[in-house]
């Protein structure tokens, strides 16, 4: 019998995935048998190459998420280099700090536009072909700020609260028709996105002390997540968002 972890055959589209969080999944699941198209503006040679050493096909689409307009043009340039899509992982995304009352359209526009309109006009070109094949995983990124308010930082709790709800807007309506849309809301991990916070030692230590685990995450411990929902494990598993936070939503 097939194990139920097992992506052998399946092909996942994943953005972001040069560095962090989004390299950390695209690993996960070439690990677990899948084949890649990676999508970004820079070439993630590193994760190409390490893939590739798993066995599994690998290739990189350039775009420039910050638009949707190379949204449909990525989905058919995955289908023609691999053949298929069973996967996506939408991880790209931006953050912009500032207080509220300073906060720039510029900065509100940016964020919302990459985190939130790409993302739901990703999972619309990749839900079409999903459908019509009758199956097909969607992975969300979400985040803490998901549930919470956060600080300094509304475009992205307002766009990561968005994420949430798209979710279970498309679970509600592509449940029944065998493709299943989760999300992944990562706690407090240490990339590029959190340099600025672990660069400050009392909000480090703010944030490790409320942490049950004791640190700060790895990019890696968010691929068993990834390859949970990507998998056959997660059949019955729909709408929901899957803390990875090391207790941090505990407290």
């Amino acid at each position: 019998m097939t194990h139920p972890f097992d992506l052998t055959g399946r092909v996942a589209l994943v953005t972001g995935a040069n560095t962090g969080i989004g390299q950390g999944i695209a690993l996960a699941l070439a690990g677990a048998g899948a084949d890649l198209a990676v999508v970004g503006h820079i070439a993630p040679d590193e994760t190409i190459e390490q893939a590739t050493a798993m066995g599994s096909r690998a290739v990189f689409i350039e775009a420039n998420l910050l638009s949707i307009e190379p949204v449909g043009a990525v989905v058919e340039e995955a289908l023609a280099a691999l053949g298929g899509l069973d996967i996506l992982v939408n991880n790209a995304g931006i953050i912009r700090r500032a207080d509220a009352v300073e906060f720039s359209e510029e900065d509100w526009d940016a964020v919302m536009d990459i985190n939130l309109k790409t993302v739901f006009f990703l999972c619309q070109a990749a839900g079409r072909h999903m459908l019509e094949q009758g199956r097909g995983k969607i992975i969300n990124i979400a985040s803490m700020l998901s549930f919470q308010g956060g600080i300094r930082v509304p475009s992205y709790t307002a766009s990561k609260s968005g994420v949430a709800g798209i979710t279970k807007l498309l679970a509600n309506e592509w449940g029944g028709r065998g493709v299943n849309i989760n999300a992944i809301a990562p706690g407090y991990i240490a990339t590029d996105n959190t340099a600025q916070l672990r660069a400050d030692a009392d909000r480090s230590r703010a944030i490790l002390d409320r942490i049950p685990a004791g640190r700060w995450g790895e990019p890696a411990d968010l691929g068993g997540a990834a390859v949970f929902l990507a998998s056959p494990a997660s059949d019955y598993v729909n709408g929901h968002v899957l803390a990875v936070d090391g207790g941090w939503l505990a407290r």
